[in-house]
């Protein structure tokens, strides 16, 4: 694969797109639900349509609006759409994007196997599809994948629990619950397997218990404890009915793995509800570095995250872009792992971190992806 020089290849691709806005059409997009503000197409060679899953999670709000903006200082023309959780919402949002013209899109996918005869018709118009963090399954028609390191989420969120707990001295039992993501997320998938490799053995041996039951039997059974739509409000639930239900003698829970931050989020109030406190919060896992989580470890009730600078990300799928506009392959650094059951989705994979509460200064704020103000400091 060619590695390009990014800066270099964005100047020649601007004065391309300033010599070509003389022949744009100006005319404001039809789709009244676009965020793109009507602007007038800078360039016709890069028409992209970005669709992200839901506002409801901070993310993939700081997601979209940062890829739309870099593309659109590139001198593309850019529709970016949020379609609320809904499935059908996001294909009616893709096929407006390619009857507008979109001729590369970018989608983080709501449910990876439903896409197929939409990205059907959006091969049919030549049309280049990045998955975005999310791998759209049974399509022949995804070009390449942008992600984190996934198994590598859930590997360090399960090092991070075998570590603070002594598990590899053999200290133990420990009360633990585990829970996994929204069961139509390929993602999480990745992310269970990655912990439950490091922790299915301390189960097996008796140091980690489960006195909900709720453990699988292997990692293809994760989906039996996955949270819908990744909804905190649904793992406060959850966690509310296993404190109620198998706690209620005064038992503690001694530690939670939880995929993501919004999990934790819902996880942590359900455990504040019962009557914990930062003194006695059992360890509590994350992912994302949302704002609200941070807030939650600097006061000690969640114990670390699991970091993806989604800026990286979104660098990564702008100079993919760039690329295919040169009439270059894009760089890939795995060509093996993620097979969407049809083809193996040529990859970028960008290696995610852990972050504690020592780690918030230097890694979130002094890097600029949280201002101090956004975690009350």
């Amino acid at each position: 694969m060619i590695k390009r020089n990014r800066f270099a290849l964005v100047a020649g691709f601007s004065a391309m797109a300033l010599s070509l806005a003389a022949c744009s059409s100006g005319e404001e997009s039809p789709d009244a639900d676009s965020t793109s503000g009507g602007a007038p197409a800078a360039s016709d060679e890069c028409n992209v349509g970005i669709a992200m899953p839901t506002r409801s999670l901070e993310r993939w709000i700081n997601d979209g609006e940062g890829l739309k903006a870099r593309l659109e200082e590139d001198g593309c023309t850019v529709d970016l759409q949020y379609a609320d959780n809904e499935t059908d919402q996001q294909i009616s949002q893709l096929q407006n994007m390619i009857a507008n013209g979109s001729n590369i899109l970018v989608i983080a996918s709501i449910d990876g196997t439903t896409l197929g005869p939409v990205l059907q018709t959006a091969g049919d118009a030549d049309a280049t599809v990045i998955a975005y963090d999310r791998l759209i399954l049974e399509s022949e028609n995804v070009d390449y994948y942008a992600t984190f390191d996934n198994y590598s989420v859930g590997t360090l969120q399960g090092e991070y629990i075998e570590s603070e707990l002594g598990l590899a001295d053999g200290d133990g039992p420990y009360n633990f619950e585990p829970f996994a993501g929204s069961p139509d997320d390929n993602n999480a998938r990745f992310f269970f397997a990655g912990a439950w490799d490091v922790l299915s053995p301390y189960v097996d041996s008796g140091q980690l218990v489960v006195p909900s039951g709720k453990a699988p039997a292997s990692v293809d059974d994760w989906q039996s404890i996955g949270i819908l739509g990744w909804g905190s409000d649904d793992a406060q639930a959850e966690m509310e009915n296993r404190l109620s239900s198998f706690y209620a003698g005064g038992e503690k829970v001694d530690v939670v793995l939880s995929p993501n931050d919004s999990l934790a989020v819902g996880i942590a109030q359900a455990l504040r509800t019962s009557g914990y406190t930062a003194d006695d919060f059992p360890i509590l896992t994350g992912q994302d570095g949302d704002k609200a989580a941070v807030t939650q470890i600097l006061a000690g009730e969640q114990s670390m995250t699991v970091w993806k600078d989604t800026r990286l990300l979104g660098e990564r799928v702008e100079e993919m872009i760039m690329s295919i506009l040169a009439g270059e392959e894009p760089e890939v650094n795995d060509t093996e792992t993620y097979d969407n059951g049809v083809k193996v989705v040529p990859s970028y994979l960008i290696t995610p971190e852990v972050v504690t509460a020592d780690d918030v200064q230097s890694k979130l704020i002094d890097s600029g992806f949280l201002q101090p103000g956004d975690v009350g400091l």
